[in-house]
């Protein structure tokens, strides 16, 4: 009879135990893929069987929205807050960096309980104290940039057999990107469940955002395609597969019912809306709903959530970080005021839900300064006003075909009326920058690249454009270089900086030429399958806050040129640059500085 009743009791208690256990959360966001890059959304070409299965037994938001662009999207995410408050309005240009008074999705989970992990794209900053690794993921496994090849990647990467950030280090890896990073982040997972420790795994892959390299044998399975879809759908295949490999490893594992699946992706349709765009209107970067409505998937058996439930009600990227908490039972700072809301009765199939309709913005600032109503929808339920003329009746008319402003006068006043006053609210924050910290301890040596130059015009921010010597012209003679890093010394010292034509990890001459690297499957070409030109370049001068300091001929062997310098702690603007042999400025689109001493 003891027997039985102890028993019983150690039943009764592993019971509670699993009830309160925290659930594991795995979010999943793709790049560059739209609502209707899906076969469940009614893709008639694409092969999403994972997916597919995933939406057939989860609950679905059918009007969650983003940015039209990468960092915004992610900046939202992570913060809560919109993108224009939260600094990364745009992709590049120093505008990409989550501002560092923010709080992250990481630094939450963290902070209430979980070990967390990140792994692929992160977007949001390449130097401290933007990094993933300086805001709350423990586990960190990414690419430099807003994408494998970019400015801030490692030299060379080109989505197959790179190299990648593992927690500061650098790490080669054998495979296509997509691969290593769910591979990386399923380690992850059996790490955690074997430590029986809750964790938050954050997948973010850099597919299928362009250049558009793909396996072959994903190739295959669209050969009846123009190349281009062939590899943008080849690449969501790809991440289909690996959604239903991490989705079976949670079953073995046997953490499926109490782990929190999420699938949602960062912007409208890139490339796929030749193919099928789901009746909406624009693609990434428009202010229409192509540009910014995507899937948001959710799968929580535990909760009741692993049949299909779609949700109608208008909701935003900023609502996620405060729908996790609710979830998983956690809170935000006293003082840490979100932009969104939970939308966890939205996701709950047995929950009465009387959602009060709201007005949400999003626009599409890909700009130095944000500017007011630029490519702006401003959404309700019913309404989509955009950039302050147009009106859509987004239930008669999801096309976004007829402009009824002039039938409706009221709503235009009305939303107009709330996004002066939402604009007003975030204007002031506009001027103030988001600067990388140089001479912190954490992180005495920042590694700076032409992609965060502030200036008016596009930097060199794919290493296409560093092989090709953007921002040279040979025709165009004594060019000012007009772009700055905005830096913020942490500590009065000693400091090098150190300027190159070719990163670090390259280790060649400034003045030399480089060969074409080798070409990858796919149905672009490799940027390191370009060849790498010689520029004219005769000096180095150290420029800070538009003081010319010093100048040094550059030697024809030299792979960097190294000035040393006082700096006081405050707000900087450097500029170090080369000169050309006629006088034409090139800003140094590598340079690394270095706390010395006091």
């Amino acid at each position: 009879m003891k027997q039985l009743f102890l028993a019983a009791f150690i039943a009764a208690f592993s019971c509670t135990s699993l009830s309160a256990a925290k659930p594991n959360v795995v979010l999943v966001i793709t790049d560059d893929q739209g609502y209707g890059d899906l076969a469940c959304h009614g893709n008639p070409v694409i092969k999403t069987p994972n997916i597919d299965q995933l939406a057939s037994e989860s609950s679905q938001l059918s009007n969650y929205h983003v940015a039209p662009t990468c960092s915004p999207t992610r900046a939202a995410l992570q913060s809560g807050h919109w993108t224009d408050r939260a600094g990364a309005w745009h992709t590049i240009m120093g505008r990409s960096m989550l501002r560092a008074e923010e709080t992250t999705l990481g630094q939450l989970m963290k902070d209430n309980g979980y070990v967390t992990g990140m792994f692929g794209k992160w977007h949001l900053g390449d130097n401290y104290p933007y990094r993933p690794e300086d805001r709350g993921y423990d586990e960190v496994y990414r690419h430099g940039g807003g994408g494998v090849g970019q400015t801030p990647d490692l030299w060379d990467n080109a989505y197959f057999d790179g190299q990648y950030f593992h927690n500061g280090k650098i790490a080669p890896a054998k495979g296509f990107c997509t691969d290593v990073f769910f591979r990386q982040a399923n380690q992850f997972i059996r790490d955690s469940a074997k430590a029986n420790k809750p964790f938050f795994a954050y997948i973010s892959t850099n597919a299928p955002h362009g250049p558009l390299h793909c396996p072959q044998n994903y190739m295959d399975m669209y050969a009846d395609q123009k190349a281009g879809i062939a590899a943008f759908f080849g690449m969501i295949t790809n991440v289909d597969d690996n959604v239903g490999k991490t989705r079976k490893l949670l079953d073995n594992l046997g953490i499926a019912d109490n782990t929190i699946f999420i699938f949602t992706t960062d912007n409208g349709t890139a490339t796929g809306g030749s193919v099928f765009n789901a009746g909406m209107r624009g693609k990434k970067g428009s202010e229409y709903d192509g540009g910014h409505r995507v899937p948001f998937m959710c799968y929580w058996p535990a909760a009741g959530m692993n049949k299909k439930h779609v949700s109608d009600r208008l909701t935003h990227a900023v609502d996620i970080a405060p729908t996790l908490l609710e979830l998983t039972g956690g809170s935000a700072p006293e003082n840490y005021k979100f932009d969104g809301k939970s939308i966890r009765a939205l996701l709950d199939p047995a929950a009465t839900v009387d959602w009060e309709d709201r007005y949400l913005v999003t626009d599409s600032q890909r700009v130095r300064d944000p500017r007011k109503w630029k490519q702006t929808a401003v959404m309700s339920q019913q309404w989509r006003l955009i950039n302050g003329k147009e009106l859509y009746d987004i239930q008669k008319d999801p096309g976004q075909k007829n402009n009824v402003a002039k039938d409706h006068p009221d709503v235009v006043a009305k939303m107009t009326a709330f996004y002066d006053k939402w604009w007003a609210e975030l204007e002031p924050t506009f001027a103030e920058p988001t600067e990388i910290y140089i001479g912190h301890p954490a992180a005495p040596e920042a590694s700076l690249t032409a992609h965060d130059w502030i200036q008016d015009a596009y930097p060199p921010w794919n290493q296409g454009h560093i092989r090709n010597g953007d921002g040279y012209n040979a025709k165009k003679q004594n060019v000012k270089h007009k772009g700055h890093w905005a830096v913020k010394v942490i500590r009065d010292g000693t400091y090098e900086v150190s300027l190159r034509r070719w990163p670090a990890e390259a280790d060649q001459s400034i003045l030399t030429d480089l060969p074409p690297g080798t070409d990858v499957p796919g149905a672009s070409k490799a940027m390191r399958a370009r060849p790498g030109v010689a520029l004219p370049i005769e000096s180095a001068t150290l420029r800070i806050d538009g003081k010319d300091l010093e100048s040094k001929p550059v030697s024809p062997n030299a792979h960097e040129v190294t000035f040393t310098t006082k700096l006081k702690s405050g707000s900087r603007q450097l500029s170090p640059l080369f000169v050309m042999d006629d006088g034409s400025e090139l800003g140094a689109y590598y340079v690394v500085v270095r706390y010395v001493g006091d």
